[in-house]
C-alpha cells in the first residue's frame, strides 16, 4: 500500500517537471520571438529616423535661421 502511494507520487512528481519542462520551452521560444521582434523594430525605427532627419534637413521649414535676418 505504501509502496504504490509513493509510485503514484513519483509519478504525480514526473509529470509536473514534465509539465514545467515544456513551460519553460514555450517561454523560452517567446522570448527568442520577441527579441527577433525588437531588433526588427530598432531596425525600422533607425531607418525611419533617418527618413525623417533626411526630410527635414531637406525642408526649408526646419533649416536654421540666421539671427541677422530674423524681424524684431
Amino acid at each position: 500500500m505504501e509502496n504504490q502511494a509513493e509510485l503514484e507520487e513519483k509519478t504525480r512528481l514526473i509529470n509536473q517537471v514534465l509539465e514545467l519542462q515544456h513551460t519553460l520551452e514555450d517561454l523560452s521560444a517567446r522570448v527568442d520571438a520577441v527579441k527577433e521582434e525588437n531588433l526588427k523594430l530598432k531596425s525600422e525605427n533607425q531607418v525611419l529616423g533617418q527618413y525623417i532627419e533626411n526630410l527635414m534637413s531637406a525642408s526649408s521649414v526646419f533649416q536654421t535661421t540666421d539671427t541677422k535676418s530674423k524681424r524684431k
